[in-house]
């Protein structure tokens, strides 16, 4: 039995919903899986497993930051799963980009520890699955949702980032920053599994708070829906 995931073998599905937040997690479960049962409490990181459509789909809990999503990544992948999408919010650089918004992540620069351990300081580009990444392209235009594809910066240090320094990046073609997803697609592609990412606009970078809650809810219950329906397309 993994460390922190402390599921028995069998219980966590091929495909997996990797939100940072519990209470997303569980949300998720409650609200779209058939027959959700919990696998794991441990240290908060819940995880269930039920049915989506006739599919068994797991959703586990990351936490926040390369580091704790990196061990979720690495003991999910030891318990048997295969396809890896990260479902979170993202703070946005591009100015077109509104709140509720979805952003596919196509490409995440690395502007973290937890790549830069694994690889031994050597450059790196992560990039999800090519068929994770079109498969939630094609969910999101058939759902009709507003969304980008491009690219992220993954950053550790939530508060040490400033509006200017972020904006900067906007300039390179990032989207927003967010904390998880470069470690993850280096994990996929080390341990030869699939790996993507769909993100829900929190706010713009440098705004004073978080838009509204029900706007940010409206944002997490596309990009849930967007991912589950990704998931189906890809084994």
């Amino acid at each position: 039995m993994p460390i922190h995931v402390r599921a028995e073998p069998g219980s966590v599905a091929p495909r997996v919903l990797l939100p940072g937040d519990p209470g997303r997690a569980e949300w998720i479960a409650r609200t779209y899986l058939e027959d959700p049962v919990p696998y794991n409490t441990h240290r908060g990181l819940l995880g269930y497993t039920g049915r989506y459509k006739g599919v068994p789909v797991s959703v586990q809990t990351t936490g926040m930051g390369a580091p704790s999503a990196s061990i979720v990544a690495e003991e999910l992948i030891r318990l048997g799963a295969r396809v890896l999408v990260r479902v979170g919010t993202c703070g946005a650089v591009d100015e077109a980009l509104r709140p509720s918004e979805l952003v596919v992540v196509q490409g995440a620069v690395p502007l973290e520890g937890t790549t830069r351990q694994y690889l031994g300081g050597l450059p790196y580009a992560p990039v999800p699955d090519v068929e994770v990444f079109l498969a939630l392209l094609r969910a999101a235009r058939r759902l009709g949702v507003p969304h980008q594809a491009g690219l992220v910066v993954t950053e550790d240090a939530f508060y040490a980032t400033t509006k200017e320094g972020a904006r900067a990046w906007a300039a390179y073609g990032v989207l927003a920053f967010e904390m998880e997803a470069s470690a993850l697609f280096l994990l996929a592609k080390m341990r030869k599994v699939r790996a993507g990412a769909v993100l829900a606009v929190s706010n713009q970078i440098g705004d004073p708070e978080l838009v509204p809650p029900e706007v940010l809810q409206e944002g997490v219950r596309r990009m849930t829906e967007v991912a589950l329906e990704a998931v189906l397309e890809v084994e």
